[in-house]
């Protein structure tokens, strides 16, 4: 099932970037594909990289604020997990798996490290949030076909929304609307709601126990999704492309943000269709292509092989299973 499962995403990692690159470039594809000056991959690497340290420091310090340690060797194994599992799921749903699985196998308690976990993605999710009315006010073309005024509108909602739902989990008004809610479905899935909600809960008010260190938390958050998205400016300039960097980082993280909805494993498709959508306009037809699939292989597939060797190295093939999840479940 493991090797099924591996053949059939490398497959359609494949597929879908020979169609990209067939559907959206001209006739000198083959020289633009070599045309990337070489100082470009290297920064382009290097931006990767700090991406990820900070990822990783990111985890440290929630790792500390929870009253937990860990080695750096650990650290680096839950944050290429994360990329390993991310990327055969939809949504990225399987990250917060592979991050439990390597949190639990670095003897971190299962209930610390589940809201570790989710305060990771909150921070994350957060912080595209929180520059989504700045780039609508700076950026008139992101989808042509809808209004910025209504993203706008939109995206301002849902970031009050968010802060009330927070609030309302903090002040403990929303718990009997989650029990009346799970009392009223079937009692499989209440029950989940209900685990689901108390992790959300535990997680929102650890944010709120150290407001200065979860403050540097955020703003390393901020810095690794910066440096992983500055991966496709310096391929356009490898290509000899003008770029504006406050659009297409504004761009970068529109696109983040809607990946994180994607029905596909890890947003296959989905990705290479909505950079080419939304970088048609800034860079020529002929490399639009050649760059999404460039920017895929360098901040998406390169991480997914190093969590691969480190879950294997670690788990075994049967990490894809559940059988380590129960296990941790039952010595936790």
């Amino acid at each position: 099932m493991f090797y099924k499962r591996l053949i059939v995403l490398l497959s359609l990692v494949g597929i879908i970037s020979y169609g990209v690159i067939y559907f959206t470039v001209d006739i000198n594809t083959l020289r633009n594909l070599l045309d990337f000056k070489p100082w470009s991959i290297a920064a382009a690497l290097f931006s990767v990289a700090m991406g990820i340290f900070l990822d990783g420091l990111r985890l440290t310090e929630l790792i500390k604020i929870s009253g937990e340690k860990i080695t750096p060797l650990q650290v680096s194994r839950v944050v290429f997990g994360n990329y390993f599992l991310a990327l055969l799921t939809p949504g990225f749903s399987g990250g917060a798996v592979a991050q439990l699985m390597f949190l639990r196998h670095a003897a971190i308690p299962m209930g610390k490290a589940a809201i570790i976990v989710v305060v990771r993605t909150i921070i994350s999710i957060a912080f595209l949030f929180i520059c989504m009315p700045f780039i609508l006010l700076s950026d008139d073309g992101v989808l042509p076909w809808v209004s910025n005024e209504f993203l706008l509108a939109f995206s301002i909602f849902a970031i009050l929304l968010i802060a009330v739902l927070v609030w309302a989990m903090i002040s403990g008004y929303f718990d009997k609307v989650a029990i009346f809610i799970a009392k009223r479905i079937s009692h499989r899935k209440g029950r989940k709601l209900i685990i689901f909600y108390r992790d959300n809960k535990r997680a929102i008010l650890l944010l709120t126990t150290s407001p200065l260190g979860m403050l540097k938390v955020f703003i390393i958050s901020g810095l690794s999704l910066i440096a992983l998205y500055a991966v496709v400016p310096f391929l356009l300039l490898g290509l000899g492309v003008d770029v504006n960097w406050i659009l297409v980082m504004g761009r970068m993280i529109f696109l983040n943000l809607f990946l994180y909805f994607s029905p596909t494993p890890g947003g296959s498709g989905i990705a290479e269709g909505g950079f080419i959508l939304l970088f048609n306009t800034i860079a020529p037809g002929g490399t639009v292509g050649v760059v999404a699939v460039g920017w895929r292989l360098l901040a998406e597939y390169l991480p997914f092989l190093v969590g691969f060797y480190y879950s294997v190295k670690i788990f075994g093939r049967e990490f894809l299973g559940k059988s380590i999840l129960k296990k941790n479940e039952k010595n936790s």
